[in-house]
């Protein structure tokens, strides 16, 4: 597999892991018999395709709707690197303790961390409304923003980035999950694509990157 140019040296590695993660863990409920998805597993395997191919954008402008109730586009952080999450507020497990290492990633940055900006954009807008996601992303960091939009909005922005959701039921549950690539992604001062990080990447090493990019005229 061929690397785009943005991927080469130390994102390398991390793009590696990222894509070893999608291949065994990332995709394995939506291939599963025994859970009902709305989704197509068609279209998980062609992102997961276009992602490990290396080919095409990863990413792009896109304006959606602010927990306050206005509209924040990708531009609005232009100047400042941006840690980018896709996730719900219902999860159990993956997306706290993923959000949970953003916010510890800016706090380890000290006075640095002015100068990068948490996104959280929720693949739930149906139960994430404002109130709910303001609460949510201030219990992980402050200076948090989190993003919603219409259903069309939202996916229209994940599939930019490669990253599949649907809502799953499982056996037993009364009410349904959101299944989905669970991975950070690191945006430039301009919005765009540097890397990403798979589930379970420490802050620490999270952090020598994003302070390599600070350095960057």
């Amino acid at each position: 597999m061929a690397l785009p140019a943005a991927l080469k040296g130390w994102r390398a590695p991390v793009l590696a892991a990222a894509l070893l993660a999608l291949a065994v863990g990332g995709y394995w409920l939506y291939l599963r018999e025994d859970v009902p998805a709305e989704g197509s597993r068609e279209d998980a395997a062609r992102l997961m395709a276009e992602l490990m191919s290396g080919k095409g954008p990863i990413g792009g402008p896109f304006t959606l709707a602010d927990a306050g109730g206005g509209r924040r586009s990708l531009a609005d952080f232009r100047g400042k690197l941006v840690v980018l999450y896709f996730g719900f507020t219902y999860c159990p497990d993956v997306c706290p303790t993923d959000l949970l290492v953003i916010g510890n990633l800016i706090r380890s940055l000290g006075p640095d961390g002015e100068r990068v900006q948490p996104v959280f954009v929720t693949l739930d807008p149906a139960r994430d409304t404002p109130e709910v996601l303001r609460a949510y992303v201030a219990s992980f960091h402050p200076r948090f923003v989190a993003l919603t939009g219409s259903e069309d909005e939202i996916r229209r922005v994940a599939t930019s980035y490669k990253v599949y959701f649907e809502k799953v039921k499982p056996p037993g549950v009364s009410t349904y999950l959101i299944e989905h690539t669970a991975y950070v992604f690191l945006l430039d001062r301009e919005g765009r694509f540097v890397t990403l990080f798979p589930p379970g990447t420490p802050p620490e090493r999270m952090g020598v990157m994003v302070k390599e990019q600070l350095t960057l005229k």
